[in-house]
């Protein structure tokens, strides 16, 4: 009996490990990873729009010669530096029209000279024929001839006068104060008329034409102030002057001009980055720390009623160490912080709070 009774422990003993064995095995019972969650929150955050582009002047202003045929004798000017308006650029051979003009003054006395004795002939001409000694077609010629006079003085006044702007024309000026960004004749040249010299920079003023998704265009509007950074000059501040209304059909991004601040250092043509202070407004808000990358995609684990964690995308409105604001999420539902990273989409968790 004893053996009989050792034969049936040992017996129930291997069933209790078969069902052990078992009960390992099947499919589904997993162990369960602890992670800390919080609740997203409704918060009004600083908004701010990222944004990039290429640095360009604000207003360039071309600068050329209104008159033609005539040598540069001196360029008062280079590349990179500042002029102000009025100030002599190129100084063109104006010794010929210096010559024409002294023709021309003489021509001017010449024909007043004519006129004035046109003039005296027709009053006496007049007196004459109230008298009766004068036929009246005498008085007709006389009339003619001061008539022609006078439009002899108004020519040669014109041809002096066309011949004393191409001589200011000589003197080539700066049309406005800035900085020329571009110079294109030399000491010897021959200009021609309408010939570009230089290039200006109105004011030296700069501006980045920053390249913004057309879901963020509407948010941003003039006179915002905006951090500008580049990674050859480093930072500067900046303010949206004009926000285009067009919107690129193949990139589906619009273009805000963001002035920047004199002095910079930024150069035309540089590549920039901007931050865009677009206000504030309340927008779904969770730690910064409980953001992940999935191909490129920000999101955080979401973690539903019955503990399961999924990957949901986000779009970030703005951010800092701490706290984020986000589109795609709702109020109440609860985000994973600690032991995101070890999480594969609905994965059953054990809950608990965050540490705040």
């Amino acid at each position: 009996m004893l053996c009989i009774g050792a034969l049936s422990l040992t017996a129930c003993d291997q069933g209790k490990d078969k069902a052990k064995t078992d009960t390992a095995k099947k499919p589904g019972v997993t162990a369960s990873l602890t992670v800390s969650v919080v609740p997203v929150t409704i918060q009004s955050l600083p908004r701010l729009i990222s944004a990039s582009g290429t640095v360009t002047p604000w207003e360039e202003v071309p600068v050329g010669a209104e008159t033609g045929g005539l040598t540069a004798v001196s360029v008062n000017a280079e590349e990179g530096q500042t002029v102000r308006q009025g100030q002599i650029l190129v100084s063109l051979n104006d010794t010929m029209l210096r010559a024409q003009l002294r023709q021309q003054e003489a021509s001017v006395a010449s024909a007043k000279a004519t006129l004035a004795e046109a003039t005296a002939a027709l009053g006496r001409s007049r007196e004459l024929q109230a008298k009766g000694y004068l036929s009246q077609a005498s008085l007709d010629t006389a009339t003619a001839r001061q008539q022609t006079a006078l439009a002899q003085l108004a020519s040669a006044d014109a041809s002096r006068n066309e011949t004393f702007a191409r001589l200011g024309q000589a003197a080539i000026r700066a049309p406005v104060s800035g900085l020329i960004s571009r110079r294109s004749v030399t000491k010897g040249q021959i200009v021609s008329a309408g010939t570009e010299l230089f290039r200006i920079v109105r004011d030296g003023r700069l501006e980045l034409d920053a390249e913004i998704p057309e879901t963020n265009l509407l948010a941003v509007q003039a006179g915002m102030p905006a951090t500008v950074t580049s990674d050859q000059v480093g930072q500067t501040t900046g303010t949206v002057r004009i926000v285009t209304s067009e919107v690129n059909a193949q990139t589906r991004v619009g273009l805000a001009r963001i002035s920047l601040a004199p002095g910079s250092g930024f150069r035309s043509g540089m590549f920039a980055r901007a931050q865009i202070s677009a206000g504030v407004r309340p927008a779904p808000t969770i730690p910064t720390a409980a953001i992940l990358y999935r191909q490129n995609q920000s999101g955080v684990f979401v973690v539903d009623a019955n503990n399961h964690a999924r990957f949901r995308r986000i779009d970030i409105l703005s951010r800092n160490a701490n706290q984020t604001a986000a589109e795609g999420l709702l109020a109440g539902e609860r985000v994973v912080v600690e032991g995101a990273g070890f999480l594969g989409d609905n994965d059953a968790v054990r809950v608990v709070a965050a540490k705040r």
